[in-house]
């Protein structure tokens, strides 16, 4: 992948074949973060609003390919994964959905909605100390998206998520196949840490947009609303699209009921007085 931002619907190295990009007429949003900040609270909130604005919306996500992600669910109940495999099982999941999911709406118009993308796969893999280059090359195929928004938090402010929402912390959220800590907990802490350290490299390096997750969800979803808001251009009127330096044609002049209702009573009461003589002026004046 390149290491600077690149125009909205290009592709970052590689291109798939047999793919027009002007016939990709839909906007590609990403929400990343790590886990537990609240991305699929805010796509759901999204997919939503973006309905009601009169846009047709895909929603999709990682591990949700119907060539993987079943695979890779199933795999993940034995904890067993090593983190190559992992990386490419998640890469299968994602060019699966690029290729049958995606690049169709995208064609349709759509505005395609997307919980995670190319850079939470590579974050995750580096954060396993996968190689940096490697990964690049190997997501070089991904479209650049329209807009990628980071939802970004401390590790401390996560933790708080995870007790309250789920009460317990998942095997793999916690690096544990990796162990980076004696128990779930120190593995959590220390491997998110990991995650969040290059997710901020990234963010920086392909353009994220950052947005404070500690935040409440409506002031997220409040900030979200006005960036996407700005990626559909306004309606024009017919009167903004007239040549420049043409006249703007002047409304006709309306009488009010008001003066129209006084017009013929002056008419009357100038008929009924009498004319006024006509001054003459006097040659010995």
């Amino acid at each position: 992948m390149a290491t600077t931002p690149k125009s909205p619907l290009s592709f970052y190295s590689e291109p798939l074949r047999g793919v027009d990009l002007s016939e990709l007429q839909g906007k590609l949003i990403v929400i990343e973060g790590p886990d537990a900040v609240g991305r699929s609270t805010q796509v759901a909130r999204l997919r939503s609003w973006l309905e009601q604005q009169g846009h047709a919306v895909l929603d999709t996500g990682m591990a949700r390919s119907a060539l993987a992600g079943d695979g890779i669910q199933k795999a993940k109940e034995g904890n067993t994964l090593g983190p190559v495999t992992m990386t490419l099982f998640y890469a299968t999941d994602f060019a699966d959905r690029l290729e049958n999911e995606i690049l169709p709406a995208l064609r349709a118009g759509f505005v395609v909605l997307t919980d995670r993308y190319i850079f939470s796969l590579m974050a995750r893999a580096i954060a396993r100390g996968e190689d940096r280059v490697w990964l690049e090359k190997l997501a070089g195929f991904a479209l650049v998206p329209h807009a990628v928004y980071y939802l970004r938090a401390e590790v401390q402010d996560l933790v708080p998520r995870v007790v309250r929402g789920r009460g317990r912390f998942d095997f793999w959220e916690s690096g544990m196949d990796m162990r980076f800590g004696p128990d779930m907990y120190d593995s959590f802490v220390r491997y998110q840490a990991r995650l969040i350290k290059v997710l901020d490299r990234m963010a920086r390096q392909y353009d994220f947009v950052a947005i404070d997750a500690t935040q409440s969800p409506d002031a997220i979803f409040a900030e979200l609303k006005r960036g996407i808001s700005k990626l559909f251009p306004k309606s024009r009127t017919p009167q903004s699209r007239m040549p420049q330096g043409e006249a703007k044609p002047a409304a006709p002049a309306k009488a009010s009921k008001k003066a129209a209702k006084k017009a013929p009573a002056r008419k009357a009461a100038k008929a009924a007085s009498p004319a006024e003589p006509e001054t003459t002026v006097s040659a010995d004046a």
